[in-house]
């Protein structure tokens, strides 16, 4: 559930029956100039729910939801949490989309929903740095701030948190993914930044989390970085190639997910990144 640009497609890959719903309905993805289309509402939700309920089709092993442009549409989304659980049991994976590199590229309003109702009964949450300051009211600047930041989101309820992707200041060319949950497991995971910018790249990291969480949470982890990793790669290959290695523009650096199938079925093995110190 969400704006769907990537996360269907590469679910239904892996073997999961997928029912999309679109949250909102736009011309192209929000990296480019400009967007036009619609923004689904509460009553429009409500409708797709009543027609599935009516035909006693309520019933889903999980929920994940991405980018919304609504708080309407967001209140909505926690009352049919509940619901699911109520009729059998559902794991919701909630990617809180609000926005990167400080700032927010939805509306404000949908914070105190995220923050007060969705997060607290996610059953795994998936802000990147920006977000986990956002719902936790903390400053992420080190690693131990980012677990601070996690214990603090796991104590109002989330059963696990998962910083998808952290910039700490002792290491400016690597991003560090940091995982813990209720269980105990604690996930870390270091990778290489690539020197371009994309968009989806949450889409598809909390679907590979989603598909892969049955592994255990290292494993997941490190699965859902190496296919993502794998995709940039192609993806940053492909755009350099198309624009003859000028700056590629924001069409040429759409992501490779059909290109990059086998990656999503068979990740790359997962590769710790060597220690200079």
């Amino acid at each position: 559930m969400g704006s769907c640009f990537s996360s269907p497609a590469h679910s239904e890959v892996l073997g999961y029956e997928v029912d999309t719903i679109n949250s909102v309905q736009y011309s192209n993805h929000t990296g480019y100039r400009s967007t036009k289309g619609q923004v689904l509402n509460s009553q429009d939700l409500e409708d797709i729910i009543t027609g599935l309920r009516s035909n006693d089709l309520l019933h889903y092993s999980h929920l994940l939801t991405g980018y919304c442009g609504a708080k309407s549409f967001l209140k909505q989304v926690h009352r049919l949490v509940l619901e699911l659980r109520g009729n059998g049991g559902v794991t919701f994976v909630c990617d809180p989309v609000m926005g990167d590199n400080g700032q927010m590229y939805v509306p404000s309003d949908l914070l105190p929903v995220y923050r007060d109702q969705l997060a607290p009964v996610a059953d795994i949450l998936t802000p990147n740095q920006f977000e986990a300051e956002l719902l936790s009211g903390m400053e992420i600047r080190t690693e131990a701030e980012g677990l601070k930041a996690i214990d603090h989101l796991l104590s109002r309820g989330t059963k696990c948190v998962i910083i998808t992707s952290m910039e700490v200041q002792s290491a400016v060319d690597k991003l560090v993914l940091l995982a813990k949950n209720k269980n105990g497991e604690s996930a870390r995971v270091e990778f290489p930044k690539i020197p371009a910018r994309f968009t989806g790249t949450g889409d598809l990291f909390s679907a590979l989390l989603l598909a892969w969480s049955h592994e255990g949470l290292q494993c997941a982890c490190e699965k859902a970085v190496s296919t993502m990793h794998a995709v940039l790669r192609r993806t940053l290959k492909c755009a350099l190639e198309m624009s003859k290695g000028a700056e590629p523009s924001v069409e040429q650096i759409e992501l490779r997910l059909v290109q990059s199938k086998r990656d999503i079925e068979h990740p790359p093995p997962y590769l710790p990144l060597p220690n200079h110190n």
